[in-house]
């Protein structure tokens, strides 16, 4: 479970989550020595007192803590990787309690059927506002026609298998976007639909500003589509200008003005932008490879709490 600054909720998630684990081994579903897991992403407020002070008081609790900020992408790999080695299935969840815990059996109960990945699907969303919704469905419906294979309404709530965390550790890109790298993969899969709940307490860790980027991430790094939309695009601006080459031979030869000023300037303005547009998204993909190259650590733990995983489980190593 990634967190950032979720002081007001984590307590209470932390009660209702164990209070699902503690019925899930209850009924024989799942091991006596499983856990849940907090990743503090480098938190400005208390979160890190209360992920320390849950693993003191309580074995089920475990806690890993990152040198900075990295992002949710980051914390949920850095989670990921971290406990892979150690467990049969791993399911990913959010903080603010939105996604309903009780989708946990249903995808407990596909892995026990045979799949190595179970994603959490939205079922609706009209308690979201008109803009939320359209922003959400155009932000997968983008991201489809782009060329990324993800599943529609889903998030990072899911279920992943110990060999499925273990093909997904083998993907070593700096920009990380795990619901576009996990259809990847390619192991049997599953959905379970829930209700999404509205947030207990606190600030989304994901307004529109945060989404576009994060849309962005993963149109660039999962396809090169936007590469030969510009390829296309100036394919086309060519064939224009030949059309208007074209009429301004035949406007001369009928002893007609050649162009209006107005089209010549919109003309000139149109090209000047799309080359600005072109030159941009190439850059963007420059720039991705350029740190692709350099092979930073994608991140860094600083501590862990309630023995979580071992040193080399933890370590990050680019």
């Amino acid at each position: 479970m990634p967190c950032f600054n979720e002081e007001e909720v984590l307590r209470e998630t932390a009660e209702r989550l164990g209070e699902k684990m503690r019925s899930l081994i209850a009924g024989g579903m799942i091991a006596d020595a499983s856990r849940i897991v907090f990743v503090d992403d480098g938190s400005k407020d208390s979160t890190w007192d209360i992920i320390a002070g849950l693993c003191g008081g309580d074995d089920l609790y475990g806690g890993i803590g990152l040198s900075r900020n990295r992002g949710h992408q980051y914390a949920l790999f850095a989670g990921l990787m971290a406990v892979r080695s150690e467990a049969d299935m791993v399911v990913s969840i959010d903080a603010d309690l939105q996604d309903d815990p009780d989708a946990i059996d249903m995808m407990v109960d596909a892995y026990l059927g045979g799949c190595d990945i179970v994603y959490g699907v939205r079922r609706k969303r009209e308690k979201d506002s008109f803009f939320k919704r359209a922003t959400a469905e155009g932000y997968y419906k983008l991201l489809r026609r782009f060329g990324c294979d993800i599943v529609f309404n889903h998030a990072d709530y899911r279920l992943m298998s110990s060999r499925a965390l273990g093909a997904l550790s083998g993907y070593k890109e700096q920009s990380l976007f795990l619901r576009g790298l996990t259809p990847l993969l390619g192991y049997k899969t599953a959905v379970v639909e829930y209700d999404r709940a509205e947030r207990f307490a606190g600030e989304s860790k994901y307004p529109l500003r945060k989404m576009l980027a994060l849309a962005f991430d993963g149109v660039t790094s999962l396809s090169l589509r936007p590469l030969r939309m510009i390829t296309a695009a100036g394919a086309a601006m060519l064939v224009v200008a030949l059309a208007l080459f074209i009429l301004m031979i035949v406007s001369l030869c009928a002893g007609k003005t050649v162009l209006n000023w107005k089209i010549l300037l919109f003309s000139i303005w149109a090209a000047g932008g799309f080359i600005t547009l072109g030159l941009g998204i190439v850059g963007e993909y420059i720039g991705r490879a350029y740190m692709e190259v350099k092979r930073r650590p994608r991140y860094n733990i600083d501590r862990t709490a309630g023995g979580v995983g071992s040193c080399a489980d933890i370590e990050e190593t680019g």
